[in-house]
């Protein structure tokens, strides 16, 4: 299965699902990162990775680039810098949408 790689979002055309149990983490990003594709994954032995891909999202002020992760169970999570190394950890919060810079 191939995935298409959608073009830059605009305000507005994002939709997350949040309630009990459930948040959302959006990851910004330098310009440089366009394109990739970032794994997270829960702080639990065995975990499944997730992805998402960076995109610019153009905005009234400008345009900035980030990787939105909807639906994602509240609790702990590993974002990754590669297959073995972590960028760093988030906690995602029941009902709401936590935001994460990427390490300079």
């Amino acid at each position: 299965m191939t995935e298409s790689a959608g073009g830059p979002s605009g305000p507005g055309t994002v939709v997350l699902e949040l309630g009990p149990g459930v948040g959302a983490l959006i990851l910004h990003t330098p310009a440089e990162l366009d394109g990739r594709e970032i794994e997270i994954s829960r702080d639990e032995r065995g975990a499944r990775r997730t992805h998402s891909q960076v995109r610019p999202r153009h905005m009234t002020t400008g345009t900035r680039y980030a990787a939105v992760y909807p639906d994602l169970a509240a609790g702990p999570y590993t974002i990754w810098a590669d297959e073995q190394n972590p960028a760093g950890r988030v906690v995602i919060t029941a009902g709401g949408v936590t935001n994460w810079s990427w390490p300079a």
